[in-house]
C-alpha cells in the first residue's frame, strides 16, 4: 500500500513509485547490518570490502530515490525539474557531446587495456591480497562508464 498518493498519477505510475519506495525502504536494515559489522569487526579486510559494498548500495539508494522522485514529479505534471532529466537534454550541444563522448569512450577502453595487464601482473598475489579484486572492480566500473557513454552517444546521434 502506498504511503504517498500521487495526484494525477496513472495506476502504473503509482505502482511503480510504490515499488521503488518499498525497495529502498526494504534495504535499510541490511545496509545498517553491513555498516554495523564493518565497524565492529576486527578484520580490516572485511571492513574495507564491506565499505566498498556500502558505497555502492548508498549510490543505488540515491539512484532509486531519484527515480521515484522523477516518477512522482512527472506523474503529478507539476512542471518541477526532475532529478533524472528528460533525454531531450542531448539536443543541447549535440555535436560537442558526440565528439567528447567518443573521446571518453576511447579513454575508457584504453584504461581497461591497462587494467587488464595490471590484473594479470597481480595474479600471483590473488589469494593473499585484495589487489586483483580492486582492479577487477575498477574494470567493472569502467564497463559501466562505457555503457553510459554508449547510451549517451546513441541518444545524441538520434536526436533524443
Amino acid at each position: 500500500m502506498s504511503t504517498t498518493s500521487i495526484p494525477g498519477a496513472s495506476v502504473w505510475e503509482q505502482q511503480l513509485y510504490d515499488h521503488l519506495i518499498e525497495h529502498v525502504n526494504g534495504e535499510w536494515e541490511i545496509l545498517r547490518d553491513y555498516e554495523r559489522l564493518a565497524e565492529e569487526t576486527e578484520s580490516p579486510a572485511f571492513a574495507y570490502l564491506a565499505r566498498l559494498i556500502l558505497d555502492d548500495e548508498r549510490r543505488h539508494h540515491q539512484l532509486l530515490n531519484d527515480l521515484a522522485e522523477t516518477v512522482r514529479t512527472s506523474a503529478s505534471l507539476s512542471g518541477e525539474p526532475t532529478p533524472i532529466p528528460d533525454l531531450g537534454m542531448f539536443r543541447a550541444d549535440r555535436d560537442k557531446i558526440l565528439a567528447e563522448t567518443e573521446r571518453f569512450l576511447a579513454a575508457e577502453e584504453e584504461d581497461n587495456r591497462h587494467l587488464e595487464r595490471l590484473a594479470k601482473e597481480l595474479g600471483d598475489v590473488r589469494d593473499t591480497t585484495a589487489w586483483q579484486l580492486i582492479i577487477r572492480l575498477i574494470q567493472q566500473d569502467n564497463e559501466k562508464h562505457r555503457h553510459i557513454l554508449r547510451f549517451i552517444r546513441d541518444r545524441a546521434r538520434h536526436g533524443a
